[in-house]
């Protein structure tokens, strides 16, 4: 097997949490990646032969395939969420034109209208079932995921997003001003969906943390104001971080955006334990770092736009740069500022895997 790693590493999930937690500098650079595009995850278990020996008849060749996938990354964790939790959704598609393309093209929700518009929409849209969430694949890694590893629970906590594209974020805007009791239905019903779920995930000893995913910005400012998600969408992530925190997990937070207007809500109310998503353009990591480290952790960080546009050698010098500046003391994971999408050169992705891996 050809190896693009210039140090082995073996997990860590304790240490990984504890850096989360920031309980002081790690022996080493541990990784986050909340979201790896599944043809990028492909093309790795391709290019290093990563199934080789596994059974693709078997019914669980996914997630153990996974679990090779994240330990030859260098990850400590697998992601993992409940079953049958799915919101139909209007959506549009486009062809891709990525390197690593998917062939049914690439999906949009659509921004104008979405399946709720109206109180009768909202009563006869086909709302998921609290009791008909399954857990198959939290069962499972509960019985066989390696003990030095564990799962970080997703899929969830999405209430800006969900009243998004529930309504279509230009029928939102509206709803806020002629409709607002149709957008407080909606959010009630999905802290009273989310908190269902969690509780679920949260029975799993081998989940040691969650992540709430929950894009509230845009380049310049949070996409409704900053009272409105005060009211509609921060409660529903408060009664998540006191899920989490009550069970002795930390809460991160995934959201993109300009969110300056909230964090302080989100630091001292919400009382995340760490934010992921940065883009140079609205707030550089390590300007984060410096503002919120002494609070929170900031995940992430070396900007999609720049590992797209980038060569090898200046991805190694940027993270060299930002882990000078965020390692110290704890609360930084290293990757990417959102996603590793199927845009961007699989060779930037693992030099800067591997860079983090040489640091000390």
């Amino acid at each position: 097997m050809q190896r693009p790693f210039s140090r082995e590493i073996r997990p860590d999930w304790s240490a990984f949490v504890d850096c989360i937690l920031r309980k002081g500098t790690p022996q080493r650079v541990h990784l986050i990646e909340p979201f790896i595009d599944i043809e990028v995850q492909e093309a790795i278990c391709w290019r290093f032969d990563l199934a080789d020996g596994l059974d693709r008849g078997d019914p669980h060749f996914e997630l153990r395939r996974r679990i090779r996938l994240q330990r030859f990354l260098g990850y400590d964790y697998v992601m993992c969420g409940v079953e049958n939790l799915d919101m139909p959704l209007k959506r549009s598609v486009a062809e891709d034109t990525a390197t690593l393309k998917r062939g049914d093209g690439r999906a949009y929700i659509e921004e104008h209208t979405g399946p709720i518009t109206t109180w009768a929409e909202y009563e006869t849209y086909p709302w998921p079932d609290p009791n008909q969430v399954t857990t198959c694949a939290l069962e499972w890694y509960e019985r066989n995921l390696p003990d030095d590893m564990c799962v970080v629970a997703f899929g969830f906590a999405h209430f800006a997003e969900m009243l998004t594209w529930l309504m279509g974020y230009e029928t939102l805007c509206y709803a806020l001003y002629d409709q607002r009791d149709l957008v407080r239905a909606i959010a009630e019903r999905l802290v009273e969906l989310y908190r269902a779920a969690l509780e679920r995930v949260l029975q799993f000893s081998r989940v040691k943390a969650v992540l709430g995913s929950d894009d509230m910005g845009f380049k310049n400012g949070t996409l409704i104001s900053p009272n409105d998600l005060r009211e509609f969408v921060l409660p529903g992530h408060r009664v998540m971080a006191q899920m989490a925190h009550e069970a002795g997990r930390p809460y991160l937070l995934h959201s993109c955006g300009k969110l300056e207007a909230i964090m302080p809500d989100l630091i001292h109310d919400v009382r995340i334990d760490a934010r992921h998503s940065f883009e140079d353009v609205i707030e550089p990591v390590t300007l984060a770092k410096q503002r919120y480290g002494d609070a929170i952790a900031v995940l992430g960080g070396i900007d999609v736009d720049f590992l797209c546009r980038a060569d090898t050698e200046q991805v190694r010098r940027r993270v060299r740069e930002t882990l000078a500046v965020c390692q110290p003391g704890g609360g930084y994971c290293l990757g990417t500022g959102n996603s590793v999408a199927n845009y961007i050169p699989l060779d930037n992705y693992l030099a800067m895997l591997d860079e983090g891996r040489r640091w000390s």
